[in-house]
């Protein structure tokens, strides 16, 4: 008895050991859940690139005792009938949520697709073709500002595809499966949300859209998640074929809309390396007697250096420049080189903890970077809630929004002032060299625009965000990336940043 309790204790000492190394250990029970509202009105809430609501028709679907529909419920009792194991297993992963899955799905690629092209014999970086996406080197690499991006677009799809399939289920009203025949048992919650057009179809059509023209070498993988995430609702009873094929004509017809801005949204000329000349003789004009210079050898060029003038979300230009920080401290003032004296300190005495941050908010290559760290965040806090679909889309669009924005903001100021890195005095680096000037800082602009809009969004938790987003700030002084001033402007900027992502959801109907 006393070997098999001991045995017992072993064991479920091995496991807390496993959990406390666990890195998913924060990330929400995924378990599917009814919302605590369903948020009928919806269908009102204003659009971020849709005219109306009601700007793509969504024909009315049969009625509940028509033949077509009982055909429907028949052939759907059939499907269920067949459910396997692995049926059930897809019917799990996407009940969490098809918005949430989706934001997962397409942080894995950034995340896979986050790798700077290696230099070549020629001593040349070759630049990744979209139409060659699995040459060497991959189309894209996905750096911070083209996560950023690519988040916000899906997102903004998601959005306001979804306000647009719940203008449709209020005005035509028709339930889901199980409450039209009581013998379809449904594998998932059911709600009194009408069911036509299925909202995960219009967000998986809608997804897939974007991701596909994201990540272009990624097309088989993505069908087979589209596939899945239809065949899903069907296998757990949500819904008959008609309410599916409904969302999905849906979704692809705004994510059409959605893609349209983005190929005018200047992105296509964020690496015009031309204009780099031009910018480093307008940071001598303002006084910066190093200009920032590529520390690897064969020199890399600099990262997107005209990212900063892509369009904005909840800004324009004008606004952009308004609220651009002012010029650093300059390397001949006492306070660059107090800011100097700190890292050369902390190189000297970096304690545990600092270590622990620096690395911990990496975000550097094979990661999918600050914008997806905060993406997840966000989904994880809107999880928590119990959000509605809808709901949840809109809390990634206005985060995206303001981290798309926070990164073109940051990419403006970077390379108007071109200041030089740490590593240009001498200090070295263990958590990755980064490719662009060095004011202000990043993550820091990134976190604060993200945590400014999450404590919006859940006041409850505004000091957790705030705590996350400083120590975001503070690990790339803890790294040797940046100085005090970087961040700390950074902070400073993206609050202003995240402030118009606010005012934007104050007014859009939603009623928060």
């Amino acid at each position: 008895m006393k070997k098999i309790l001991k045995t017992v204790i072993l064991f479920f000492g091995f496991v807390v050991i496993l959990l406390s190394c666990d890195k998913t250990a924060d990330e929400p029970l995924i378990e599917a859940y009814i919302p605590a509202s369903l948020d009928l009105t919806a269908g009102s809430w204003k659009t971020y690139i849709l005219t109306s609501p009601n700007e793509f028709t969504v024909p009315a679907p049969k009625s509940a005792n028509s033949a077509e529909y009982q055909a429907e419920i028949s052939a759907l009792k059939a499907t269920m009938s067949g459910t396997t194991a692995e049926n059930q297993k897809a019917i799990n992963y996407w009940g969490a949520g098809a918005t949430f899955r989706w934001n997962e799905i397409a942080r894995e690629l950034a995340a896979n697709y986050n790798q700077p092209p290696a230099s070549n014999a020629e001593g040349k970086y070759p630049m990744p073709d979209a139409t060659k996406p699995l040459a060497d080197p991959r189309f894209p690499f996905a750096n911070p500002p083209y996560v950023s991006r690519a988040l916000a677009y899906l997102s903004v799809a998601q959005y306001d595809a979804l306000v647009s399939a719940w203008n449709y289920k209020s005005k035509y009203n028709r339930k889901s499966p199980s409450k039209n025949d009581a013998s379809v048992s449904a594998f998932l919650p059911v709600t009194d949300l009408p069911a036509y057009p299925s909202e995960d179809a219009v967000v998986a059509a809608a997804s897939h859209s974007i991701l596909v023209a994201m990540f272009p070498g990624e097309i088989p993988f993505l069908d087979a998640k589209l596939a899945e995430a239809k065949d899903a609702r069907m296998w757990a009873g949500m819904n008959v074929q008609s309410d599916i094929s409904a969302g999905e004509a849906l979704g692809r017809a705004v994510a059409a809309k959605v893609m349209s801005k983005a190929k005018t949204d200047g992105m296509g000329a964020a690496n015009n390396q031309a204009l780099t000349a031009g910018m480093i003789e307008n940071a001598k004009k303002l006084g910066v007697k190093t200009p920032w210079a590529s520390q690897e050898i064969p020199a890399r060029p600099p990262m997107l250096p005209y990212f900063g003038a892509v369009t904005t979300w909840n800004f324009d230009k004008a606004t952009m420049v308004n609220i651009r920080p002012g010029i650093p401290y300059l390397e001949d003032t006492k306070e660059f080189q107090k800011d100097l004296a700190e890292l050369n300190e902390i190189n000297k005495r970096q304690t545990r903890e600092q270590s622990r941050i620096a690395n911990f908010w990496a975000d550097g290559p094979g990661s999918y970077t600050p914008p997806g760290h905060w993406h997840r965040t966000a989904a994880n806090a809107a999880f928590d809630a119990k959000f509605s679909e809808v709901r949840m889309a809109r809390t990634l669009a206005l985060v995206g929004t303001a981290l798309m924005d926070a990164g073109i903001a940051c990419w403006d100021t970077k390379y108007y002032y071109y200041t030089p890195r740490p590593q240009q005095f001498g200090l070295k680096t263990s958590v990755g060299l980064p490719n662009f000037p060095s004011y202000t800082s990043g993550h820091s602009t990134f976190s604060s625009a993200a945590a400014t809009v999450l404590s919006y969004i859940f006041p409850q938790k505004s000091s957790e965000f705030e705590a996350k987003a400083k120590e975001a700030s503070n690990s790339r002084v803890y790294g040797l990336i940046h100085y005090r001033i970087d961040c700390e402007m950074g902070l400073v900027h993206g609050k202003k940043v995240g402030d118009y992502a606010i005012a934007r959801g104050k007014a859009d109907n939603s009623g928060l």
